[in-house]
């Protein structure tokens, strides 16, 4: 699933469901008892694969799964469709995320149950991307009418790409994109997705010129390995370190946002700011995914 398989209007619904659980925990404590969701980890992950399983076991279900490819059957060779076609005979529904993309979207077309695509190589996020939305919703109060800033590797970014393609569905949306030349937006975002539907965007190098403007910052890691030689990396990479003093510059309700895990490129000053989000983000995410789960399932709580 990517987060346009949903229109405006089912995707309102979802996020008002995870508004929801989050005022009223309790009533969903039970909702997904005797239920099993199967997490498929190809490749390594901490917050996706976690978050999932807190959202299953927050709703009153069970979890099983594998947490990397060498220990499953995909050691042995055994093809993402068969291992599907198993998990389905175990489990209700499977959060997968593989490093080949398409690979979820294969799953889906084999199995007996809904399966969450938790991330493709660098292809899809889509429950980040929910993620994010949730976030800047039950903050601003709004997916409209935003000037949305996002910083770092815009060209590799995976959860740039989703958030970008998901967001301009909304009015109002205008992004200022702020990165190095090595790292700018790929064309075909640039192309068919900003131009082909008209959205206003601007693209910067220094993040000091875009602060004073921006509703929403969306931080991401600016990586070393992104990089031919080292003397642009070691240039750049301070570059986009958001500090105390560049806060300064922002508006006193801006939004700050971070896929996680950050290394360097948000000071560890910046974590006490009121407008810092990324850690509340974190915990939408589980909201989110168990929305999600809920939706999928066709459970209704009352």
């Amino acid at each position: 699933m990517s987060p346009l398989d949903f229109s405006v209007d089912e995707l309102d619904k979802l996020l008002d469901l995870a508004n929801d659980i989050e005022k009223y925990p309790q009533k969903y404590a039970h909702a997904c008892e005797g239920k099993k969701l199967a997490t498929c980890f190809y490749e390594p992950s901490t917050r996706t694969r976690l978050s999932f399983e807190a959202a299953m076991l927050n709703l009153g279900g069970s979890v099983l799964g594998f947490a990397s490819a060498d220990s499953s059957s995909a050691a042995k060779g055994e093809s993402v469709s068969d291992t599907i076609r198993i998990i389905s005979c175990y489990a209700d529904i499977c959060a997968m995320r593989h490093p080949k993309e398409g690979a979820p979207l294969v799953a889906s077309q084999k199995s007996r149950i809904p399966v969450i695509n938790a991330g493709d190589g660098g292809h899809q996020h889509p429950t980040q991307t929910l993620t994010d939305l949730l976030t800047i919703r039950s903050l601003k109060g709004r997916l409209g009418n935003l000037t949305i800033g996002l910083c770092g590797d815009l060209k590799f970014g995976r959860t740039v790409h989703s958030l970008i393609s998901a967001l301009i569905r909304y009015p109002g949306i205008r992004f200022v994109l702020i990165s190095p030349e090595e790292l700018r937006i790929p064309s075909y975002i640039r192309e068919d997705v900003l131009a082909a539907n008209n959205i206003p965007f601007t693209e910067v190098e220094r993040l000091e010129d875009a602060m004073p403007d921006l509703d929403v910052l969306y931080m991401t890691r600016v990586q070393k390995e992104r990089f031919f030689n080292e003397e642009d990396y070691v240039r750049l990479k301070n570059f986009y370190i958001l500090t105390k003093a560049k806060m300064d510059l922002a508006k006193e309700d801006m939004l700050v946002l971070h896929p996680l895990p950050r290394v360097n490129e948000i000071s560890v000053e910046v974590d006490d700011d009121p407008r810092a989000a990324y850690f509340k983000q974190a915990q939408y995410g589980v909201y989110v995914r168990m929305a999600l789960i809920l939706t999928l399932l066709d459970i209704r709580v009352d």
